[in-house]
C-alpha cells in the first residue's frame, strides 16, 4: 500500500506531481471485481494549499477484459481524468464524490483506492469484444427476439383461434 502512498506533511504549498504504474500486483492488493488484470499508467498531480489539497488523476493504459458474449479475453483502451480535492478538517469523512475532509494530523494520502475507482468507472457496464461492437450498434435500441415460443404466433394469428376461446372473450 505503501507504492501508492504520498507523503503529504514533508510537501510544501505548490504543485507537486507523482506518476504510479498499475499492474497484475495492484489488482491483486485492491481487488478483482470489475477489472482484473491490466497495464496503466496513473499520473497524480497534487496542489497543496494550507487548507486544502487539490488532486487531478490523468490514468491511461489497457485494461484485459472478458466479453460477456463470447467470453473471450481482449484489451480494453482507458483514458480517463478526475479531481478530487482534499479539505483539512477534525474527522476523515466524504461530503460528495469530488470532496473529501481529512483530519489535520494526516501524515500520509493513501492514492490507490482512488486510482482503482477511477478504473472501474471506466469500464463499460457490458462487456463486448471489438468484434461485436459493431452489431450493437446496428440495433437502434430495440431488442433482437432470440427464441420465440409458439404461443406468441398464435396469438398474432387470428384465424387459428379455437372458437371455445372466442366464446369465452365475449363473457368479458
Amino acid at each position: 500500500m505503501k507504492a501508492y502512498s504520498v507523503n503529504i506533511v514533508g510537501l510544501s504549498n505548490k504543485l507537486h506531481h507523482f506518476e504510479f504504474e498499475v499492474g497484475s500486483k495492484f489488482f491483486d492488493q485492491y481487488g478483482k471485481d470489475i477489472v482484473s488484470d491490466g497495464s496503466f499508467t496513473a499520473t497524480v498531480e497534487l496542489n497543496k494549499h494550507e487548507t486544502f489539497i487539490e488532486a487531478e488523476f490523468w490514468i491511461h493504459g489497457v485494461a484485459k477484459l472478458i466479453c460477456d458474449r463470447s467470453l473471450e479475453s481482449f484489451d480494453y483502451p482507458v483514458d480517463t481524468k478526475h479531481k478530487i480535492m482534499f479539505k483539512f478538517g477534525e474527522e476523515d469523512k466524504e461530503v460528495t464524490e469530488e470532496i473529501m475532509i481529512i483530519n489535520r494530523d494526516t501524515v500520509t494520502l493513501e492514492l490507490g483506492q482512488y486510482i482503482y475507482e477511477f478504473i472501474a468507472l471506466a469500464i463499460p457496464m457490458k462487456k463486448l469484444h471489438p468484434r461485436f461492437r459493431d452489431e450493437d450498434e446496428d440495433d437502434d435500441g430495440e431488442g433482437r427476439i432470440i427464441y420465440t415460443s409458439g404461443d406468441d404466433e398464435e396469438k398474432d394469428n387470428n384465424d387459428d383461434i379455437d372458437p371455445r376461446w372466442e366464446q369465452l372473450k365475449k363473457l368479458k
